[in-house]
């Protein structure tokens, strides 16, 4: 269940190149009880704040010189990595709002502002979001459970990017800890059994070269405490 309190909590991002409509959009977020709301006027800052804050919805306008909104969507989309956008966007132009949708943006606001329309639809977007979220945390703490009893253990490694996601279990079978070890290849290269660690680089070359071949490798790792283990 999602509180009121909940809801007053989530992060917000107001993005917009005029200091007018930021100042109005913080003061009437503020007003109705919001208690983080963020700001920036420059659009090129926002994929990279998203990343660092993940913020629970983003008011975003479209029209702003240098980057638009439109384009702000596109490395928003990179970030998320396919999945749902909390973005509201803000335009003057109707006609944009379709392109905006289809852009991925998840609702609209127009200019001028209609205020109690904007703390209607920021609401009801929050609500949404933090739905969607406490879903996926229940999903995922039922897969890890999962996991830890069977020992089992997943990685993403996206190609294109190099960006490397573990799974808790992968840290438990390998005997490190999140903070002091984040997810690399080199870093579960070193553990690798020296016997063992010429088969799997061949059996990894193997299957990046052919993306359609299922690849099944058994090899040992070393610990740090220098036990060994069979993984698979």
């Amino acid at each position: 269940m999602i509180r009121d309190s909940d809801i007053l909590r989530a992060k917000i991002l107001v993005v917009d190149d005029l200091k007018a409509n930021v100042l109005l959009l913080e003061q009437v977020l503020r007003g109705a009880g919001y208690l983080n709301v963020s700001s920036t006027r420059n659009p090129v800052e926002v994929c990279g704040l998203y990343e660092k804050n993940r913020y629970h919805l983003i008011l975003l306008d479209l029209q702003m010189p240098g980057m638009d909104g439109f384009q702000v969507l596109e490395g928003l989309k990179e970030v998320e990595g396919g999945n749902e956008m909390p973005v509201l966007v803000i335009t003057a132009q109707p006609d944009q709002k379709l392109r905006a949708l289809e852009a991925g943006a998840k609702d609209f606001v127009s200019k001028p502002f209609d205020l109690p329309e904007v703390l209607i639809r920021v609401h009801n977007m929050l609500e949404m979001r933090l739905l969607h979220l406490h879903g996926t945390i229940m999903n995922l703490a039922r897969l890890e459970n999962s996991q830890r009893i069977m020992s089992l253990g997943d990685w993403e490694l996206d190609l294109n990017t190099g960006r490397l996601v573990w799974s808790e279990e992968v840290f438990r079978i390998l005997g490190i800890s999140r903070e002091e070890f984040p997810p690399s290849a080199a870093t579960f290269d070193s553990m690798i059994h020296p016997g063992d660690r010429e088969r799997v680089h061949r059996e990894m070359k193997r299957t990046f070269l052919e993306p359609s071949r299922r690849a099944e490798i058994e090899h040992r790792i070393v610990r740090c405490t220098g036990e060994v283990r069979y993984l698979q």
